[in-house]
Parts: C-alpha cells; sequence; structure tokens
C-alpha cells in the first residue's frame, strides 16, 4: 500500500477534528459464542504484523512541503486498540448498538493508528459481538473488507498461525517530515514545472489539430461536473435539523429474497434496496402529512480496480432524486436504475477526486464552511458486499455483520452488508431530523417488506433486529 496519503485521504483524516465532519466506519459482527480472550488478542497481534496499516500512523509535515504520510508507530500499543467490555446481561443487539454510537461520536486520537476492535460479551446465550472501528482515512468499505480479510478463518478452528517478525518502526516527526520535504523541493519543483509544461503542450497540441473538440470537450466536462455536483432534488422539509445527537437501528433479510425481489422487478439488488429505502421515506412523509415527490440521496459509487491496493479511498459520489413518492416499486427500481445509469456515464463522475487536492489544503474554517454547503443529500445509501460463505474469528462464527457509517452533514447515513447469505441493512440517522423514530422504524418495515412481496411469497421476510420483536426498543 502506499505511503503517501493521497489528497481524499487526507480530507479525511483532517476530518476528524471535527465532530460534524468525522468520519468513522464500523463494522459490528454478532458471534455465536464468545471467543477466548487471549485467543482474539492473539490474532490481531498476528494480523497487524502482516497488514502494516494497522500499526501505522500519519505524519502531518509541520509545513506543507510533502505530503501526510503513513509511518510504522514506534509506540505501538496493541492494548490501547484492542479492547473488552462486558454490557449487562443478558444483551444484545441494542445495547452493542448504543456502545457503538458512543465510539463513533468520539474523537479518535490521530497521533496513533487510526482503528480499534473491540469485544463485546454479556450477550444472551453466551454469544458476543465484536467492534471494528476504522476512520475512513484509512479506507473506504470495499477496501476495508479487502484489507481485513485476514482476520477471519473459513474454518472454526484451524491450524495456528505462524507469528510473522515485527515491523520495523519509523520515528519520523512532523519537523523531519517538513525538512525531507524541504530538500527535495527542487526536485519536485522540477518536476512539477515538467509535468505542467507537458501538460500544456499536450492540451496545445490537441487545440491546434482539433480546436472545435478540445474545446466542445472542455465545456461538456464543465456541464458534466455542474449535473454531478449539483442538487438533484429539494431537501425534506422534515428532514432539515441537525444536530451532533444520533442513533442506530437495524433489519435483517436474506440474501436470496432480496435477490429473488430484485430479478422480480427487473433490476438488481442495490436497485431493489434503494427502491425499498425510498418506499419507507416516502411512507414516513405521508403519515406525518407532508407528503413529497423526490429527495436527494447521495450513493457511494465503488472506483477501485483489481490492481489497486487495500488502502486508501477509491470512490465517488452519484446524487439521486430519490423517488419516495412514487407509489409502485417495481416503478421506483425503474427510476433508480435509469438515474443510476445516466450519472455512471458522466464524464465528470470522478469531480471529488479531481477538487480533493485543492480543498484538502483549505484552512479548517473554510473546509468546513464549504463541507457545510456542498452536502447536498438529505439521505446516504451505501452497499458493501463482504464474504460469501461462513466466516469465524478467534474460534466463534460470524452470525451477522451491521456496517454503520458516518454522518456527514446528511439526516441519515445507510448502509446495506451482505454476507454468508445475509443482508442487514443499518440507519443511522440525526436525532434532530428524524422526529418520531417509531414511527420511521415500522416505515422502514413496510417498505422493505413491500419490495420483498415482488418475490411472490406473502410472508413478511424483512426482520427487525434492533427493535420490535427482533430487539429491545
Amino acid at each position: 500500500m502506499p505511503t503517501e496519503l493521497g489528497p481524499l485521504d487526507y480530507l479525511l483524516h483532517r476530518g476528524e477534528a471535527n465532530p460534524r465532519t468525522r468520519s468513522g466506519i464500523m463494522g459490528l459482527e454478532l458471534l455465536d459464542t464468545t471467543p477466548d480472550w487471549d485467543r482474539f488478542r492473539g490474532l490481531f497481534e498476528n494480523v497487524s504484523r502482516k497488514v502494516l496499516r494497522l500499526r501505522q500512523k500519519v505524519v502531518v509535515p509541520t509545513l506543507p512541503t510533502a505530503a501526510p504520510r503513513w509511518v510504522v508507530d514506534p509506540d505501538f500499543n496493541l492494548d490501547f486498540h484492542v479492547r473488552r467490555i462486558r454490557v449487562p446481561e443478558p444483551g444484545g443487539l441494542r445495547e452493542v448498538l448504543d456502545l457503538a454510537e458512543v465510539a463513533l461520536q468520539s474523537p479518535m486520537d490521530i497521533q496513533r493508528p487510526l482503528w480499534s476492535a473491540t469485544l463485546v460479551e454479556g450477550l444472551a446465550d453466551g454469544r458476543a459481538a465484536t467492534l471494528m472501528h476504522l476512520s475512513h482515512a484509512v479506507t473506504d468499505g470495499v477496501g476495508g473488507a479487502a484489507m481485513f480479510g485476514r482476520i477471519y478463518d473459513l474454518e472454526r478452528n484451524p491450524p495456528a498461525r505462524s507469528m510473522p517478525p515485527q515491523p520495523v518502526p519509523q520515528d519520523l516527526s512532523a519537523n523531519d517530515l517538513m525538512r525531507e520535504g524541504i530538500n527535495h523541493l527542487p526536485i519536485a519543483m522540477l518536476g512539477g514545472a515538467r509535468d505542467a509544461l507537458m501538460g500544456a503542450l499536450s492540451v496545445a497540441t490537441r487545440t491546434v489539430r482539433d480546436p472545435l473538440s478540445a474545446v466542445t470537450g472542455a465545456i461538456t466536462y464543465a456541464r458534466s461536473g455542474a449535473r454531478v455536483m449539483s442538487q438533484a432534488a429539494e431537501p425534506s422539509p422534515l428532514l432539515r435539523r441537525r444536530s451532533l445527537a444520533s442513533r442506530t437501528e437495524a433489519i435483517d433479510v436474506r440474501l436470496s429474497d432480496l435477490h429473488r425481489a430484485a430479478k422480480a422487478g427487473g433490476g438488481s439488488i442495490n436497485d431493489a434496496y434503494l427502491a425499498a429505502l425510498s418506499g419507507a421515506l416516502g411512507r414516513y412523509h405521508r403519515a406525518l402529512g407532508v407528503p413529497i415527490a423526490t429527495l436527494p440521496m447521495a450513493i457511494p459509487v465503488n472506483l477501485r480496480a483489481d490492481a489497486d491496493p487495500a488502502g486508501g479511498n477509491r470512490f465517488t459520489g452519484v446524487n439521486l432524486a430519490a423517488p419516495v413518492g412514487v407509489a409502485d416499486p417495481v416503478e421506483r427500481m425503474k427510476r433508480i436504475r435509469a438515474q443510476m445509469t445516466q450519472r455512471r456515464e458522466e464524464p465528470a463522475m470522478d469531480v471529488l477526486g479531481s477538487v480533493a487536492p485543492l480543498v484538502s489544503v483549505f484552512p479548517s474554517p473554510i473546509l468546513e464552511k464549504m463541507t457545510e454547503s456542498v452536502v447536498s443529500a438529505d439521505v446516504q445509501a451505501s452497499n458493501v458486499a463482504f464474504y460469501p460463505g461462513e466466516t469465524y474469528i478467534a474460534g466463534a462464527k460470524v452470525l451477522r455483520h451491521y456496517g454503520i457509517g458516518p454522518l456527514p452533514g446528511v439526516a441519515m447515513m445507510v448502509v446495506l452488508i451482505s454476507r454468508g447469505g445475509e443482508c442487514t441493512i443499518t440507519v443511522r440517522y440525526d436525532r434532530a431530523a428524524l422526529r418520531d423514530e417509531k414511527l420511521f422504524t415500522t416505515c422502514l418495515v413496510e417498505g422493505f417488506d413491500e419490495v420483498l412481496a415482488l418475490a411472490g411469497d406473502p410472508a413478511p421476510r424483512c426482520v427487525p433486529a434492533s427493535f420490535g420483536s427482533g430487539g429491545k426498543s
């Protein structure tokens, strides 16, 4: 993995200092039994020696003469990152989600590696849970699935792993990195000037050979960038308020049921997922007497190629006008699919990556104001596929995996995780934006049941996991 932070990674790293731009992501796993603590801790000792990012911290130069860099922390302390806690017995998913909220709302220590793994004991029937907390500066959801794959086994009691050697620590200070950048500044300036000159010559050559095409291409890209960055729909009048208080709820769905429903509706699993979420949001608005036709929804799109390293962020955002006012779930799927297809074909789809190098060096107050003005969605909805088969961690089988994302100025972040034949849909929302929480959970179940019914089975298959019959409210 690269040692320098990319502009988008550094932008997310800077956001850790502000509770309104904090980018922590978390995987919550329910386990069928409580792992032995020494085995659990030893697993992370082993894996952290193989996956260097688990032992690396970020060093930012005192002055911006060089890119921030990942270095092996000479003061790495595994016991700071691998923890255990017990909830009052018999605990359930609700108690673990409440612990997750405390962690996600708390600042990460940016002078250390940006992750933690917490074993939660005391769940009913001898079960346990894990909370894998990670800064978005390390990687995105797809990269995280690749990076942390070494943690899991494919059987409950595999052969013992050999312990790799200790990584070599790097005692590099912010001043050291600044001086290093100053020493390389002449070469970097020459290289930058050369690249700029070659780029200018290339543009000039294309312009001379085909001026009309060059001008048309520039205009086309600019217009595409405006469409990509623009607000897809008017914000919901019910979801406008923002605060620092949040809550998370979750439901469970069988992957095969969602797949059959998607096929019956002529779309993909992602289309069915977004159509169900849109239906739930539409029901919520109508129940409160504020029916709306659409609301702005942002969808992260994976740009990671097979050859890309697991570290770093390779995604962009797609803005949709979520058809929350459309009654027919099949029609909702069609409209979502049409918008996703059109947005994916935009020449400037990765405009986020294009502007990140400039934005990442802005002063923090300006950066915060820009974030407030740029965020144009009420809802963000992500979809991450993990491991298709059974997986184990320190001898315990992973039963469910819930993804909990950040709230970067939006009313709610929704994450669908598919793993081991099961799907979980986790909704983390701003409690100031969602004024009737009980009503929303009812609408959430009804919205997904409506789409799942397309598969031809009238029996509801959406299971409340953290509320109602599926968990403690």
